[in-house]
């Protein structure tokens, strides 16, 4: 299976301290995250011992400091972790915050008191300041996340999770701000339901650029054959998956069509792509584009079938928080008489880590209408069990807002007699979640990660974002 592969993780690092509290557990607190760092791989950006008392933040000096340290490395930092090793100063912290304004997630830390140690020199009260922190920078409008428990020293397991899961928060937020989406082709004119407001998306900072479908397929059927980056393309084609009986002129059609996609998205710096999959594609080009949007999809730049934009959207949320590639599919069809379990299908533009047992094919329902002859490029592969992470973000345009829901569950190996991209989803209390999606108004597509990644998704969406996130089974 594929996995994201970004930059290093860089935090930037208050420690807070107040002056009555012993000093040295800030020396402590330093060490514990120089090696929990180390462990994860991590860079830090915080004040050295000698820039402060022992490189702690405890009066607005100390602040205007680490925020001048923080604004020279503005365009490293993922995002901002709060230490505090005792009650700490929240004045101190909050200021340090509002002077950057890196708008970036912040995690609080707490660490915990020994009960035994409850003495002037062990005792940290960091359960109480915690609170007080939080207080300031409610008053102050930044947004924060909490860890799982109330306090947690930074070695311990449950902090480790929560550190690698605001980790995919900052990926999922900071991926999402100035994100730019391709919208190839006219959505299918019988598909109202992927319709958004591309108005609403600019908003959150996120933008559309559109090119009709007639200047890809011209510039596609005037490119050589011979030329070299259709050569090179052909080959990426064939070395992707297998594809037995595909005719080569099909494959070579996919690889002009793989080039100029690959041109446009290059001039205009696109991270993903919504392509109008059908029917003009096939109509007046001769072949599908699903393998080379798996082929995409797999390389982390996202590529959704029926120029579904928020769609695409999700994908590329999704992966973000989930490390692993997303996939497009439909909540096709109910599962004999499971309430929990569904089908999810789409004709074949998963990424290649889905289907373990891929191959190039045609996509017989389309090709009922179309010729099966000019449906080659459509993948079939069926995706085994494992974990499921399921979202869809859409615009809610009558409210002028973003709505999303998360959730998960897993897929299965029950058997499953189809063809095209599929799997067998099963999602506790499926019934109720089917009833959100309808009643709300979402599109009968969803997306798919191979991860357990809900709440990193909801965290991101809803509180720093700002959208309306239903995460199904946490009610």
């Amino acid at each position: 299976m594929a996995h994201l592969i970004s930059k290093t993780p860089t935090l930037g690092v208050i420690y807070g301290n107040r002056d009555f509290f012993p000093d040295r557990l800030v020396t402590e607190a330093r060490a514990d995250l120089a090696k929990l760092f180390a462990e994860y791989g991590i860079k830090a950006i915080q004040l050295d011992e000698q820039d402060s008392k022992l490189g702690g933040v405890e009066t607005h000096d100390d602040a205007r400091k680490c925020a001048a340290l923080f604004k020279k490395h503005a365009d490293e930092i993922d995002g901002v972790l709060v230490v505090l090793p005792n009650f700490g100063d929240e004045k101190g912290v909050a200021d340090t915050l509002k002077l950057v304004g890196l708008n970036k997630p912040v995690l609080i830390q707490g660490y915990p008191d020994d009960p035994d140690q409850l003495i002037p020199s062990r005792r940290r009260d960091s359960f109480c300041g915690k609170i007080s922190v939080c207080n300031n920078l409610v008053q102050a409008g930044i947004k924060f996340t909490l860890t799982s428990k109330h306090v947690s020293h930074p070695t311990s397991a449950s902090f480790k999770r929560d550190l690698q899961q605001f980790l995919g928060v900052c990926r999922v937020v900071n991926g999402l701000r100035g994100v730019r989406l391709g919208a190839v082709g006219a959505r299918p004119g019988a598909f109202n339901t992927v319709r958004y407001s591309e108005k609403i998306l600019e908003r959150n900072g996120i933008s559309v650029t559109t090119v009709d479908l007639s200047e890809i397929i011209g510039s596609a059927t005037k490119l050589d054959p011979q030329a070299d980056a259709v050569k090179a393309k052909l080959a990426e084609i064939t070395g992707y998956a297998p594809a037995p009986g595909v005719p080569n002129e099909k494959l070579v059609q996919m690889a002009k069509m793989g080039v100029v996609l690959t041109d446009w998205m290059n001039a205009n710096h696109l991270d993903a792509t919504a392509i109008q999959c059908w029917t003009s594609v096939q109509a007046n080009f001769g072949c599908n584009v699903c393998t080379l949007m798996s082929m995409m999809s797999e390389k982390f730049m996202p590529s959704a079938c029926e120029v579904d934009i928020t769609g695409v959207l999700t994908m590329h949320a999704m992966q973000l928080a989930g490390g692993t590639p997303a996939a497009l599919v439909d909540w096709n069809n109910n599962y004999a008489d499971d309430d929990e379990k569904c089908v999810l299908f789409h004709c074949g533009n998963w990424a290649k880590s889905f289907l373990p047992d891929i191959k190039i094919a045609n996509a017989p329902i389309l090709g009922s209408i179309l010729g099966v002859e000019n449906t080659y490029g459509a993948l079939d592969g069926r995706t085994p069990a494992g974990p499921l992470t399921y979202g869809r973000i859409t615009t809610a345009d009558a409210e002028g807002k973003i709505r999303c829901y998360v959730g998960e569950g897993e897929l299965t190996n029950d058997e499953l007699k189809t063809f095209g991209n599929r799997a067998v989803a099963r999602v506790p209390k499926l019934q109720k979640l089917l009833r959100h999606v309808c009643n709300e108004g979402f599109e009968h597509h969803v997306v798919m990660t191979q991860s357990h990644s809900a709440a990193i998704l909801a965290e991101a969406f809803g509180n720093y974002l700002g959208w309306d996130v239903y995460q199904h089974g946490d009610q």
